[in-house]
């Protein structure tokens, strides 16, 4: 049997961080995810899912991830039941979320790992005289040397 299910959307609002009686942590997010075609209108649709995160992953996801995040859910289908308040029986269809991913860089807050992006960022240029591989050719190679 296979259960697995696999997400890619952003938040539909902030991550909601709960603790069990036993201090176990439990966050629940909801992902907007798109769907791959448009309506009859030409308008593009999305399905709202709901994610609960265990442990860890729980606390990492309520401290790191916000409204309008962008992130990648790994996990399973799971349904649940239980009575609501008037006696009627309420079914519960979520994905229980094995591994979260966040999509996005971090904020702009954090001066270090931007510094480090802008210093690894690609200019438009490049430099051959910092290429190890680079010689005297800059980028032209005889026919007669190749195999084919």
């Amino acid at each position: 049997m296979l259960n697995r299910v696999i997400l890619v959307g952003r938040l539909t609002k902030a991550p909601e961080l709960k603790y069990t009686p036993n201090g176990i942590a439990v966050c629940s997010i909801t992902l907007a995810v798109n769907r791959p075609f448009s309506n009859q209108q030409g308008e593009r649709e999305a399905d709202f899912i709901n994610c609960v995160i265990w442990r860890k992953p729980a606390e990492n996801a309520a401290k790191f991830l916000k409204k309008g995040s962008l992130a990648g859910v790994d996990g399973r289908l799971q349904t649940r039941s239980y009575e609501n308040n008037q006696g009627q029986r309420v079914y519960v269809t979520e994905v229980l979320a094995e591994s979260v991913q966040f999509l996005e860089p971090k904020s702009k807050g954090n001066t270090q790992e931007n510094q480090h992006q802008q210093n690894n960022s690609y200019n438009g240029t490049y430099d051959y005289s910092a290429d190890p591989f680079a010689s005297d050719h800059q980028g032209t190679i005889d026919d007669d040397g190749l195999p084919f």
